[in-house]
């Protein structure tokens, strides 16, 4: 086969045709972007202690002497998980002793706090009262995911990033058999369905299969967005796209979801919402073409003429009178490595706002928000700028970002926010780079394959979090050691700057081995 952006030279780069394209797949990306991190909001667990009865027949005061005080990093907190045991509580109300009486009393050998911090203590057993300052109702505080259950909740994070990775999976597969078109539209589907049939879950059980099939639907249209707008569009149309385009929308539509968060307080009700987007991106299936650059890996020229026939009619160009004569998988563990180190680090510190001091609100509106000028950099670079060094440049900013936290403690929200710049222009030239590396016939299975391992990256960065119980800095230094480790790997990977995207496997680039002085060309047979 000739080469294909040579083939289509005659519709330009930036006509009807392309703008349409533009801007018609920046729109179905709004979907997956307005779910991404939904999980922090559905599964939100606000401050709670142990609940009271009415019928316990006690004072106010009593009720809220009944919770003990625990010490927590820097300031003092009821108790979480435990009570006075409520018959001794009783029976001293009935007495007529009163918690400040008891406080002020001391026996030998009794704690300083005096005799009331003596009393034996039991756990919930009457359930929780939450906090409704932020949320009337989530997940954990409608399951009582706390106190002896609050495993579930890391746990419901890593089912739904695992329904990620397996919809990377399946979805790259189906996309390269069967199409790019139909994989995007069934991506939107899954996100709307299973927004909409999460809203109804009956238990925590029900709520995690469900949120897995949500998981599905993710990051595969994500993805299949993004191969869509590589393979329609050519030179400086295609950079745009995929270097802030498409970044820019997914990030302004993950910035809806927290004033949505806001207004909607139960979880339900935003889950219900949460579909909405997915809903209105229907009618777009008429404005979306199949791949061209696809349809011919498959043989079926005269498909792709006739789109792209189409195509120079919408851009009042003259199409040539034959536009197609007729006629190695070279993925690398250095950009599986890759994409999992920039995956961990991008959840991670998403996760991380829990452990920030302010308003939640706020904080994830800023930690989404530097994702636009990150993906701005991302696209300045992929411009005029050699892949490995942008890649290099912007992790190791981010690395450096994260580990100084360790020493400027004040300043730990901006080194976060640099931190996660960092990252994400990083992530962003990688997503092209990747793009711009496979071919044609296997491009969608190769993205998909290296989203895989992001998708495992992002299921075990819930995790990050506990690794504060040992050191309160170990999360940030980890972060920035994966995002050095992503350096190093990025050394190995051949450079595709203002090189034209391979459509076989034989065209794909070199790979240099430069620690040993060899070059690798690794295939795999197609059968």
């Amino acid at each position: 086969m000739q080469d294909y952006e040579e083939s289509v030279l005659f519709l330009g780069s930036w006509g009807p045709f392309q703008r349409r394209i533009f801007f018609v797949l920046c729109l179905t990306c709004v979907p997956c972007g307005y779910n991404i991190l939904s999980v922090i909001f559905l599964l939100a667990s606000p401050p709670h202690h142990c609940d009271i009865p009415p019928h316990s027949n006690l004072s106010q005061e009593w009720i809220q002497a009944s919770i003990p005080a625990e010490v927590r990093p820097g300031r003092p907190e009821r108790s979480s998980c435990s009570r006075y045991e409520l018959d001794l509580v009783r029976n001293l109300s009935a007495m007529g002793a009163s918690p400040n009486w008891l406080q002020n009393q001391s026996a030998p050998g009794s704690r300083p706090e005096g005799l009331l911090s003596n009393l034996r203590r039991e756990g919930c057993r009457d359930g929780w009262s939450y906090s409704t300052e932020y949320f009337q109702s989530t997940v954990v505080t409608e399951f009582d995911l706390v106190c002896s259950e609050q495993w579930k909740q890391p746990l419901t994070s890593l089912v739904y990033f695992l329904g990620g990775l397996s919809g990377c999976f399946i979805s790259g597969l189906i996309s390269d058999r069967f199409g790019r078109k139909p994989v995007l539209f069934g991506s939107i589907a899954i996100l709307s369905i299973f927004s909409s049939a999460v809203a109804f879950a009956p238990s925590w059980p029900v709520f995690t299969v469900l949120f897995f099939m949500l998981g599905l639907g993710q990051i595969s249209c994500y993805i299949v967005v993004f191969v869509l707008g590589s393979e329609i569009l050519v030179g400086s149309s295609r950079i745009l796209f995929s270097s802030l385009g498409q970044p820019f929308v997914y990030s302004f539509s993950m910035m809806l979801l927290p004033g949505t968060a806001y207004l909607v307080r139960s979880w339900r009700h935003l889950s219900l919402i949460m579909a909405v987007p997915g809903l209105a991106c229907i009618p777009l299936w008429w404005l979306v073409p199949e791949s061209p650059r696809w349809l011919l890996s498959r043989g079926r020229l005269q498909e792709a003429e006739l789109l792209l026939r189409s195509a120079a009619l919408e851009n009042r160009v003259e199409a040539p009178p034959v536009i197609f004569l007729p006629p190695k998988v070279g993925t690398t563990i250095h950009f599986f490595l890759c994409r999992f180190s920039t995956s961990v680090s991008y959840f991670g510190l998403s996760f991380s706002m829990s452990t920030l001091y302010g308003n939640l609100f706020l904080n994830y509106f800023l930690l989404t928000a530097v994702e636009l000028p990150a993906y701005f950099a991302s696209w300045l670079a992929a411009r005029s700028s050699p892949r490995r060094l942008s890649f290099i440049g912007f992790c190791l900013l981010g690395a450096l970002a994260l580990l100084f936290i360790q020493g400027y403690p004040t300043l730990t929200m901006s080194l976060v926010l640099l931190g996660k710049f960092g990252v994400l222009a990083g992530s962003g030239v990688v997503y092209t780079y990747t793009g711009e590396l496979s071919p044609t016939v296997i491009r969608n299975t190769a993205m998909s394959s290296c989203a895989m391992f992001s998708r495992v990256g992002s299921s075990v960065s819930p995790y990050l979090l506990e690794l504060a119980e040992f050191n309160k800095l170990l999360p940030w230094i980890t972060l920035g050691v994966l995002s050095l480790l992503a350096v190093l790997l990025c050394i190995f990977l051949p450079e595709t700057f203002q090189q034209p995207l391979p459509d076989t496997i034989e065209q794909m680039p070199v790979t240099q081995t430069e620690c040993c002085g060899t070059q690798t060309h690794p295939k795999l047979k197609l059968t």
